[in-house]
């Protein structure tokens, strides 16, 4: 077990890698705040299948970290990436750039679906897992099911299979590792309820391929010396195992007086619109499509409901006309409020409640302004998920959807019995992967939200029960 650099002064700075599914990140931090924050665009490339364009990662980061000019004060490393996606790696290949068995598979490739009826076979039941049946490759078993059957002897060739945040921090220098919270991340791998592998892990002989199990927390070790060279960190940089992103939005409640006693429900929007309820029942999941239980850094279940929420409103603003740097102006969703002009699910490709319903455009083909109906759209959709977890207490929403403050006053306008409190800083994901730097000597974490006031629109219970009927018709 790798043990923590120490290296005190007070030019210290911890950096915070975020891959997600569109867009990655690369923060400084320093003292408890943003010093400095780069991205760029995430997208698969073509291949064997479409897959994750780690080449140009990796060359990406390199090339930021040598151009920040505190690299060499940074002293500690945390890895937080999307789900659904893990590193067939060969450990017997010294160059960790050309190490991986197979490429990494983009968990949107529909192609996986060939081997549907195979892996129904082997694949464990909901109540074990707490992992619903999803589209494409987003149960990462399937991922992997499919990789097996289709590429067995790539496939045998690999000595290790990481999780996304854990291959990152195996390539800056850290000692493989498995852990909780990407593993239990719908993949139909891990059984949150006993901590341990589920049957499929078992079944399709892959228990020896998973690295030992370590904490989110956990130091992996120091950078090495060939990364220092090629970026420019330090080699007595410590490396920790890493989170999945929602989970790292996640943490800092977890250890927060603000959420009170009882339940609450973060909601961490990009990509995906993801709603963690802490404290909820994980026994009446499996009524609703596409809730789950995912696993929090300390192993717990927590209920989920998903929507595909960034990737829905950028379709519908595109579908009608707009694009999503549209600004949300308060009249133009009165006007579409009034007008009754609404589209209903699904923008996504069979992911959320009504995944699998083919859209309706209740609504001008160009509207003036499409934004507001995506905007409509979101906060409804939004509102059926906090239903299907039965969600009760404040309400605390993070990330991309902050940068539309309407869409989170019509949440509240919807949850008039809950408390809805907006993140102060739309970088939870990051600073949540930063506690986890100095976790165990952490006894709470405070930090700064802001209370959403609720929209006054008019005739938005009628809205709602138009959006409502359009969908039953559309089911029937």
């Amino acid at each position: 077990m790798s043990g923590k650099a120490k290296r005190t002064g007070s030019n210290s700075v911890k950096a915070i890698l975020d891959i997600g599914k569109t867009h990655i990140k690369l923060l400084f931090v320093k003292d408890g705040a943003e010093q400095a924050s780069f991205s760029c665009k995430n997208a698969p490339i073509a291949g064997m299948y479409p897959q994750a364009d780690v080449a140009s990662i990796w060359a990406w980061l390199a090339e930021t970290f040598r151009s920040y000019p505190h690299t060499a004060s940074v002293t500690d490393l945390v890895f937080t990436t999307h789900g659904a996606t893990a590193a067939l790696i060969n450990t017997d290949i010294a160059d960790k750039a050309n190490a991986l068995a197979l490429p990494l598979l983009d968990y949107e490739f529909t192609g996986v679906d060939a081997c549907t009826a195979a892996y129904q076979h082997v694949r464990p039941d909901f109540e074990q897992t707490l992992s619903p049946e999803l589209p494409a490759g987003l149960n990462l078993g399937k991922q992997l099911f499919w990789l097996q059957q289709t590429y067995p002897e790539k496939f045998n060739a690999a000595t290790h299979i990481v999780m996304y945040p854990q291959y990152w921090a195996w390539r800056f220098g850290g000692e493989l590792a498995s852990e909780v919270t990407s593993l239990g991340c719908h993949t139909d791998m891990w059984v949150p309820k006993s901590a341990d592998y589920s049957s499929l892990v078992s079944q399709q002989n892959w228990r020896h391929l998973m690295p030992t199990m370590r904490n989110a927390w956990d130091c992996l070790g120091q950078v090495s010396a060939g990364v220092a060279e090629e970026t420019g960190l330090p080699v007595d940089c410590n490396i920790y195992a890493g989170v999945h992103d929602s989970n790292a939005s996640f943490l800092r409640y977890l250890k927060s007086s603000q959420t009170g006693e009882g339940a609450f429900t973060v909601i961490s929007t990009g990509t995906w619109t993801i709603l963690m309820q802490g404290n909820g029942d994980v026994s009446a999941l499996a009524g609703h499509q596409d809730t789950l239980a995912n696993v929090d850094v300390k192993g717990n279940p927590v209920c989920c409901a998903r929507f595909m929420g960034g990737r829905e409103y950028e379709s519908i603003c595109t579908q009608l006309g707009g694009n999503i740097s549209m600004t949300v102006e308060h009249s133009d969703v009165q006007q579409a409020i009034h007008e009754q002009w609404l589209v209903t699910p699904d923008f996504s490709a069979g992911n959320g409640p009504y995944g699998g319903m083919t859209p309706s455009l209740c609504c001008p083909e160009a509207p003036k302004a499409p934004q507001a109906i995506a905007t409509l759209y979101c906060a409804l959709m939004i509102d059926q998920r906090l239903n299907d977890l039965s969600a009760t207490g404040p309400i605390f929403i993070e990330g991309a959807f902050l940068k539309n403050p309407i869409l989170c006053q019509i949440v509240a306008q919807l949850r008039p019995e809950q408390p809805v409190y907006l993140s102060a800083d739309n970088t939870g994901t990051v600073m949540g992967a930063a506690a986890l730097i100095d976790f165990e000597q952490t006894d709470a974490l405070s930090f700064p939200l802001n209370p959403c006031k609720a929209s006054e629109f008019a005739q938005l219970s009628q809205y709602k029960s138009a959006w409502y009927n359009e969908i039953n018709k559309n089911q029937s």
